[in-house]
């Protein structure tokens, strides 16, 4: 497999030879208000720029799976640029109506037993914070990607460390896990994904993956940099197992 990261969320799978973008974010840099009742109030979202030509990014795509609705996953320009009779997989029946209103005409939900060209496709769950800001963040959700030729592979999505990401690590046994970690925060509520000690809790629980942390520096409530994650992860001795990958870069296994 091969896994592109893109910015922010947004990232290329290519798996048992499809192609999958996950979470398209494709308006060009400060294309939006940033989030409020955070950081950086003076820069819009996203905050840089594609790192590489949008035509580039969407070409060739055999899928795309949202794992929820909010707009630094699933914006404007991505409804706008992508075919509309790609397939897409959404977490639930009401974000698939909200994709289908947009004239998508390929839109199905994701369940834990989902078959896309013999690769196995499962839903997973995810809280995107803790406590009283679920209510805020509403319902999110992860993938977790199945073939015979290839590793298992786990995105997490917009979620935080907590026992059912054990629970699926436990379950699957995934070989490579894609987490949302730039600690994103609103200044009251704490964060809504994962920050560096929440990474640490996924090497611990799969200790022999490659964990990559994507979702960070691209929109403006961010509060964790990579180098402060790639230092961290020095101290912890971790570091060769986790990836902090740039904008654009690619990783195979």
């Amino acid at each position: 497999m091969k896994i592109q990261h893109i910015r922010n969320a947004t990232i290329i799978v290519e798996y048992a030879q499809k192609r999958f973008l996950i979470d398209p974010m494709l308006a060009d840099k400060g294309a939006y208000p940033p989030f409020p009742n955070s950081l950086r109030q003076d820069q819009n979202n996203p905050l840089v720029h594609l790192p590489l030509p949008l035509d580039q990014i969407i070409q060739h795509i055999d899928a795309v799976i949202v794992t929820h609705l909010h707009s630094d996953h699933w914006d404007e320009a991505a409804k706008e640029v992508l075919p509309k009779d790609i397939p897409i997989f959404a977490q639930s029946e009401t974000d698939a109506a909200d994709i289908r209103s947009a004239g998508f005409l390929q839109v199905e939900v994701l369940q834990e037993d989902t078959l896309f060209e013999e690769i196995q496709l499962i839903k997973t769950k995810g809280e995107h914070g803790r406590g009283e800001i679920l209510k805020l963040a509403g319902p999110v959700s992860g993938v977790v990607f199945k073939h015979h030729a290839e590793k298992t592979l786990y995105i997490a999505g917009d979620t935080v460390w907590y026992e059912e990401v054990h629970n699926v690590i436990d379950t699957h046994k995934p070989g490579i896990i894609v987490v949302n970690a730039g600690d994103n925060q609103f200044f009251e509520g704490g964060s809504l994904v994962m920050g560096k000690e929440d990474v640490y809790e996924v090497h611990k629980a799969a200790p022999h993956a490659a964990i990559i942390a994507v979702h960070m520096e691209a929109v403006n409530h961010w509060t964790l940099s990579r180098e402060e994650l790639k230092q961290y992860n020095v101290e912890k001795g971790i570091s060769s197992n986790i990836f902090v990958p740039n904008d654009g870069e690619s990783y195979t296994f």
